[in-house]
């Protein structure tokens, strides 16, 4: 499920939580640090690899100034200038319209993606290569293969179900699907959330799972430890086996305690 967007400037609400009471014997007392949760990383990064395209998306143009492929609730596609980047890099952007994101949906079987719109319908190309996003349902119309460009890294070409790409035309107001080749100006990237970027969630996830604080291990273990204890357990945490190496430490404990 995907989750409402986040642009910046948006102003985060807070939702007022009741104190705990230490009366309260069902209510259980969590740290007021805790670790961040890569599944709620809502910044936006850079796809890499056509395995990456996953969640909501934005397809940055090759065009001046930079823009990306929108559509507007009547099923409109257009081009849609970006005004939130770093230093004006296409690179670093981000949306700033719901009208400029869409939703990635991956066809079973097949290398094949669709792509929906914020209005809850798929972008689609014809046979004369003209956009529209009307649909409700995807049809081979509706799907699109994502190409890893082999001049530029981390970006794309976009082909149609009509053996086209996706090109921005030389004004740079109008885009279609009718390119017979691979060019500049059918050179995409795309930019994604990067809690559903694959190496960037796992990549956290391992982190997030290595994290534990020495106090934590030794209600664990049931005594004092030693940095190097500290430092094994950590390990094992990150590799996976966390428990054999804590019950050996426990034992150990055990052999020391009576030797």
């Amino acid at each position: 499920m995907v989750k409402p967007l986040a642009f910046k400037g948006d102003k985060k609400t807070k939702k007022r939580k009741l104190a705990p009471t230490g009366d309260d014997p069902q209510v259980e007392r969590k740290p007021r640090h805790s670790a961040p949760d890569a599944r709620e990383d809502d910044s936006w990064v850079t796809a890499d690899t056509p395995g990456d395209i996953n969640g909501p998306v934005v397809i940055v143009l090759p065009s001046t100034p930079p823009s990306c492929l929108a559509c507007d609730a009547g099923g409109k596609v257009f081009v849609s200038e970006l005004e939130n980047m770093v230093e004006h890099d296409p690179t670093t952007a981000e949306p700033h319209d719901t009208r400029q994101v869409w939703i990635v949906s991956r066809t079973a079987g097949t290398d094949d993606l669709g792509l929906k719109g914020h209005h809850g319908r798929y972008l689609s190309c014809d046979n004369t290569g003209v956009f529209s996003a009307g649909t409700e349902a995807m049809s081979p119309e509706e799907t699109f293969t994502f190409i890893a460009s082999p001049d530029t890294q981390g970006a794309f070409n976009v082909k149609t179900q009509g053996e086209k790409f996706i090109v921005v035309q030389p004004s740079g107001k109008d885009i279609r699907g009718d390119a017979e080749s691979i060019s500049f100006n059918t050179t995409v990237r795309i930019r994604m959330q990067a809690r559903f970027k694959p190496k960037l969630k796992a990549s956290k996830e391992l982190k997030a799972k290595g994290k534990i604080s020495r106090k934590e291990l030794e209600d664990a273990v049931g005594r004092k430890l030693d940095d190097d204890e500290v430092r094994k357990l950590k390990k094992a945490r990150f590799e996976g086996d966390y428990h054999e190496a804590l019950l050996l430490i426990k034992v150990k404990g055990k052999h020391d305690k009576y030797s």
